[in-house]
């Protein structure tokens, strides 16, 4: 209908002149898009905590960059420390006996170590001069020990081995190694500084381990003053239980290397083996107290030994070594390590190989009583609860329970079945 001038529609604003265009519609917002602030067309800002939180997580990330590279760097003086504390933790309780007693703490760790250092001395002493006795017998008469060698490989395995090109050959291998030997000696910097670096990780040791055993009440007091009391409980129960554990694991070591030494000295003794004794101790205690290589240097100095007498001999101990290893380390060290550390022996085997491949030989020997520590710690403080019974949670074979049940008396299996059957 057309409509006449001056007229308006009715859909038409009152302020709108009437010869005005109408503006174009605005486009349709995307789905799930925010609708647009009243009055205004422009686009969005950024909101104002948005730089705040990139800068906050670009901090963080910086911050942990840099301490994974401090702790790169600061490896070695952290192993330092942790095998020094492991070392107060060991000698803790004699300490806190003899201050018990009346004793300085500085007093009673120095007289510890005197000890400790006496017993080391009289060890190394005795084994050096053995090792040295040995060693001159095996040079001086290694031609002959070569030539009764090829005899009895020929006349076990039927062979025919020439002592004669044998002994044509040595002289280059004797070259050889004359070669390879000079050039070690010539790299003579290169050995003092490795030593003197030995040396003075053996001083940092000792260092921290006096402090941490003579000053142990003061360095408690300390961390405990920063917590408030329930967490100091806490903390002097962890170190309770890190001493308790560091002492068993002490305890099933030297168990270990008594068994040990014991087992080797029937074994020496008789087979003939020159200083039966004396190599059953070096046995017992550089393959329990050296971790990873302990073992192979525990059990090559026998071998050498008994090769003075015959090379079956030799052979005979080589093989009671490595059946001896085997039921150590499957049988005996699982066992005493589940009663001394209360800890079940899968466990500890994983440990020791998770100490192995974190920290290398040290990881393996303070991996046992650290893990202790922590599963003793958590089952003090972990609540838990009672297992429904289910044939996957039976410890008990039903064999054994129907035994068991058998020697219940038949009265007494009357009154257990009423008093399931009230329930």
């Amino acid at each position: 209908m057309p409509q006449t001038p001056g007229d308006r529609p009715a859909y038409e604003p009152a302020d709108v002149p009437p010869d005005a265009a109408s503006p174009p519609p605005a486009p349709p917002a995307p789905p799930g898009a925010a609708p647009a602030e009243a009055g205004g067309s422009g686009p969005r800002r950024m909101p104002p905590w948005l730089p705040r939180a990139l800068a906050l997580a670009g901090v963080i990330t910086l911050a942990f960059l840099a301490l994974l590279w401090l702790l790169a760097r600061l490896r070695g003086l952290l192993l330092l420390v942790l095998v020094s504390l492991f070392l107060a933790f060991a000698i803790e309780p004699a300490v806190n006996r003899l201050a018990a007693r009346g004793w300085r703490r500085g007093a009673a760790t120095g007289l510890m170590f005197v000890v400790i250092a006496v017993l080391l001395a009289a060890f190394v002493g005795g084994i050096g001069s053995l090792l040295a006795t040995q060693t001159s017998h095996l040079i001086n008469g290694f031609p002959g020990y070569v030539r009764h060698v090829i005899d009895w490989i020929n006349a076990t395995f039927g062979t025919r081995l020439s002592r004669d090109t044998l002994f044509q050959r040595l002289p280059t291998v004797t070259g050889t190694l004359s070669r390879h030997v000079s050039g070690l000696a010539q790299n003579v910097w290169g050995i003092g500084t490795t030593a003197f670096g030995v040396i003075f990780k053996a001083l940092g040791v000792l260092l921290f381990t006096f402090y941490l055993s003579a000053q142990g009440p003061q360095l408690r007091r300390t961390v405990c003053s920063l917590l408030p009391p329930h967490r100091q409980r806490a903390v002097l129960r962890a170190w309770e239980i890190a001493i308790d554990k560091t002492g068993g694991y002490i305890y099933s070591r030297a168990l270990l290397a008594l068994i040990s030494a014991v087992a080797h000295y029937i074994a020496l003794a008789g087979l003939g083996v020159p200083y039966a004794v004396t190599l059953a101790l070096w046995v017992g205690v550089v393959s329990q107290f050296i971790p990873a290589v302990g073992t192979y240097l525990a059990g090559a100095v026998p071998v050498l030994i008994a090769l003075t007498r015959s090379p079956s001999t030799a052979l005979w101990i080589l093989l009671f070594i490595i059946a001896y290893q085997q039921i150590e380390n499957y049988l005996l060290q699982p066992r005493i390590t589940a009663r001394t550390l209360d800890m079940h022996p899968a466990v500890a085997f994983g440990l020791v190989l998770a100490g192995v491949a974190v920290a290398g030989p040290v990881g393996a020997l303070v991996a046992l009583p650290f893990g202790a520590s922590v599963q003793a710690f958590a089952g003090a403080y972990v609540r838990r609860y009672e297992v429904e019974e289910h044939p996957l949670t039976r410890t008990t074979p039903p064999r054994r329970e129907r035994r068991a049940s058998r020697r219940t008396p038949r009265w007494a299996r009357r009154w257990l079945g009423r008093l399931r059957r009230r329930k």
